[in-house]
Formats: C-alpha cells, sequence, structure tokens
C-alpha cells in the first residue's frame, strides 16, 4: 500500500479532543430547558457506507454520523478501490459492484465492531482478492468466530492471523457458494447481519436460521431493510426458528436520508431526568427500529413524562427519580450505564440484567460502571449479566474512561449532578460523536478540558 497504516490506538481525523488528558464537568444549576437535533445514527451509516460500496452505481447518503467509526469505514471502503466524497454529513460512494477494485490491501478499521463483523463477508463474497483486515487493540480482543464460522461453512475463505479468534484476519475472495447454516445469536447480532448483508452475492440461495435467541434483534431489522433499500430483500421464513432466506442478486445504489442517532439522544434524554428539566429531540421518530428508543420506556418507570410525536420525542424530568426496580436491558443495552449512573439519584436501587454480553463492547462495561461508581463512594454490586446501583451523593473523582465512548458519555451526565467529577481520555467519545462535549456545552453545561502539555484548563 502506498499509504501507511495508521497506529493500532490512532483516532481519525474526524476525532476532536486530540491532545486532551482530561474533561472537567460542572455541575448543572438549573433544570435544562432543551430542544436538540442529534447526530446520524452509527447503526444505519456503517451499514448504509458498506452496502453502497458493494453496490452498483452512485449512492447518495445523507445524515451519515461523522465519526472515528464511520472515517474507517470509508478509508477501507476508499482502500478497496471505491470512490468517496464527503460534504458535510452528506455522502457520495461509486460502489464496486462485486468485484472490489483493489484486489490486494490492507485495511484498518479503527475500533468499529460494526465494521469487523460486516466487512469481511462482503471481501469474501468477490471472485478474487486477498486482504489483512485489522483494528484497534481492544477490537482485536472482540470475539469474531461466530462469523467466521458461519462463513466458512458457506464457502469463504479466511484466517485468524494470531490467536484469539479475532482481529487480525485475512480474507481471501472465491465467493461464498450458499447453502443453509445455523447460527447463534446469543453474543451479538452483528454475526447474523454479517452473514446476511453477504448472502445475495453468493453463488446461490443462502438460508440462516438462528437456534436460540438473539440479542438485540432489531438491528438485525435495520441491517434488513437497508439490504431491500439496495435492493436485496430478505424473506423472513416462517416457523418456530428465527431464519431467513437471501437471493443471489446484486446491490443497486440508493438514495436515502439517514436517521438521527438513538444512543446518542439518550444522554440528552437523561441530563433532563437527572435534573428535572425538559429535553426534546427534534430529529428522532418514536417509531425508529433503533433499540435504544426503548430508554423513554425506562424513564417513565424512573418518574419521566415522555411525549412521543410524529416529529420527534420529549422527556420531561420528576422532581425526584424513582427506583426499586429490576429492568432487563437486553434490546438496548448501550443504554445500560445510562440508567445506571441515573440511578445513583434515584430514590432506591435499581437492578439492570440481560447485558451480559457488554463485557466483551469497548471495556468490560459492568466492571467498568462498578469500579467508576466506587471511586465516586456509591455502593454499586456486579452481576454476571449486570448490576444493582444504590442511590448516594457522589464524591469528587478523577475517573478513567476505559477508552470507551459509552463510559466517558454516561459519567459526564452524572457529573452534571455531582461536584467534581474529572473524566480522562475524553476523546474516546470521537468512536460514535465527537461533538458530545459541544452538544453538552451548547445544553448549558459548563465542560474545561485539561492538555496534556501543560496540565490547564481550558473552556
Amino acid at each position: 500500500m502506498s499509504t501507511p497504516m495508521p497506529d493500532l490506538e490512532a483516532r481519525s481525523p474526524w476525532a476532536t479532543l486530540t491532545g486532551v488528558r482530561a474533561v472537567h464537568v460542572a455541575p448543572l444549576r438549573t433544570p435544562p430547558n432543551l430542544a436538540l437535533r442529534v447526530p446520524g445514527s452509527k447503526s444505519f451509516t456503517n451499514r448504509a457506507l458498506l452496502l453502497a460500496g458493494a453496490a452498483e452505481g452512485r449512492s447518495r447518503l445523507r445524515g451519515i454520523l461523522r465519526s472515528d467509526d464511520s472515517y474507517w469505514c470509508i478509508d477501507a471502503l476508499r482502500r478497496l478501490g471505491c470512490d468517496i466524497r464527503v460534504d458535510g454529513d452528506s455522502v457520495e460512494v461509486d460502489g464496486c459492484g462485486a468485484a472490489w477494485r483493489q484486489t490486494r490491501a490492507e485495511l484498518y478499521i479503527g475500533a468499529a465492531g460494526t465494521t469487523a463483523r460486516f466487512l469481511p463477508g462482503l471481501l469474501a463474497t468477490a471472485a478474487t482478492g486477498e486482504w489483512q483486515v485489522r483494528g484497534s487493540r481492544r477490537l482485536s480482543e472482540r470475539p469474531l468466530g461466530p462469523l467466521v464460522d458461519a462463513l466458512s461453512a458457506l464457502g469463504g475463505r479466511l484466517q485468524y492471523l494470531s490467536p484469539p479468534a479475532a482481529l487480525p484476519l485475512r480474507v481471501w475472495g472465491g465467493g461464498l457458494r450458499g447453502g443453509r447454516i445455523e447460527m447463534s445469536g446469543k453474543t451479538s447480532s452483528q454475526f447474523i447481519s454479517g452473514v446476511l448483508m453477504a448472502a445475495p452475492r453468493a453463488q446461490a440461495p443462502v438460508e440462516v436460521v438462528i437456534r436460540d435467541e438473539i440479542v438485540q434483534a432489531a438491528y438485525v431489522s435495520i441491517t434488513t431493510d437497508l439490504m431491500a433499500a439496495f435492493g436485496a430483500p430478505v424473506e423472513r421464513l416462517p416457523g418456530d426458528r428465527t431464519a431467513w432466506r437471501v437471493l443471489p442478486q446484486p446491490y443497486r445504489a440508493a438514495d436515502l436520508t439517514l436517521e438521527a442517532d438513538a444512543s446518542t439522544a439518550g444522554y440528552f434524554f437523561a441530563l433532563a431526568a437527572a435534573h428535572g428539566g425538559r429535553t426534546r429531540i427534534d430529529n428522532l421518530k418514536p417509531d425508529t427500529l433503533q433499540p435504544d428508543i426503548g430508554l423513554l420506556d425506562v424513564l417513565e418507570r424512573m418518574g419521566c413524562t415522555v411525549t412521543r410525536d410524529a416529529s420527534g420525542c420529549e422527556v420531561q424530568g420528576p422532581r425526584q427519580l424513582r427506583g426499586g426496580f429490576r429492568v432487563d436491558m437486553r434490546p438496548m443495552s448501550d443504554q445500560a450505564l445510562t440508567v445506571g449512573m441515573l440511578s445513583v439519584f434515584a430514590d432506591a436501587p435499581v437492578t439492570v440484567t440481560g447485558v451480559a454480553h457488554i463485557r466483551q463492547h469497548e471495556s468490560d462495561r459492568i466492571r467498568a460502571l462498578c469500579e467508576s461508581l466506587a471511586r465516586l463512594g456509591i455502593r454499586a454490586e456486579e452481576h454476571a449479566d449486570g448490576f444493582t446501583v444504590y442511590p448516594g451523593q457522589p464524591r469528587a473523582a478523577r475517573l478513567p474512561s476505559y477508552d470507551d465512548h459509552r463510559v466517558a458519555m454516561s459519567l459526564a451526565v452524572l457529573g452534571t449532578r455531582a461536584e467534581g467529577v474529572v473524566i480522562e481520555d475524553p476523546g474516546c467519545v470521537s468512536k460514535t460523536c465527537p461533538t458530545f462535549f459541544d452538544l453538552l456545552q451548547a445544553c448549558g453545561v459548563q465542560v474545561s478540558f485539561e492538555s496534556d502539555e501543560d496540565g490547564h484548563t481550558t473552556a
């Protein structure tokens, strides 16, 4: 390659807060009264980018999320030969169709779990080629076994370059022959999406049967809806088990406007909940398939008033958050930490269950939450599949972000009600929302930054 590969821990050029060691978040003194538009959905962005790259013709995507994950996805597609033009949050992609123009390339995908699970299958379906896919250090610890096993069973050629069954990965072209496979959906729905996205480019029909439950099944529906938008509909098979059938067919270019990110919206809904304030998100419709919209149901259990209408969603926080319940957050596990942080200010303990799989995300999120709250003087119990948080008054603390955007953003929400919260390595929010702290400042939160060079803070 003429362009050198980035360092394993490289931030993208779209990252913000480079050279920032820590962020200081000051408590809000008055309840927020907010009307916001949040950036585009990570889940939609990377799926749409990869399908546009695999399509025939020129696709136009509006409302993409500009983040580390999407930058490295675009970079990988360019290294595969796609011509891509970015203008703000709009992108034009001249797809490569069934054959990637660059048949030998090294592809760095940062910390993007979506790209790690969706790209290998699309590579393996090409008639010829050899590619190496690698990612950040943490992404290289996250499992790929179910995906590689399924693609191999369909005739794909993939090889781990080092233990464990994770990145880096070598993928050869040669195509997928098609056929019927059975998969587990208990670890991640992304493995299922990765196989389905590759299936239209197989040589024969592909049937994917799930032998157990699916973690966050709504994300598979997002995948199949986008596949249909790119000209490759997926048939849901009848029967007792979840199963799909995909016929060989080309992806065609699409013209799409992507949804706002429900996960990012959750932190600003939580801001209203924590302070008895109001937050309205004007570009997030309540009928979205994004499962994190389910946070609104949890906030209602905590005493919030939620308004849903055709143009957006609104949360009015109560004077006192309610606790004293258990909630299975498996369908919306990216918001588990948000609920955990809010529970500090409830009137009784809250137990979150069903999220064992978040131990294998950017960090072990269950442990990260419990360790963070312990540093703040808050009692939290760690369970195999979740945690219990007991209400209390947080003390000042300097907290690691664990290089995990969800940890950093949820701690920032807590910091708006606790004195002296400092979050290290806040630049990790660039993975999915580089403008997060800008948005927080626009909400009236006082934020200051500590630089790597001199340790001083600046507004």
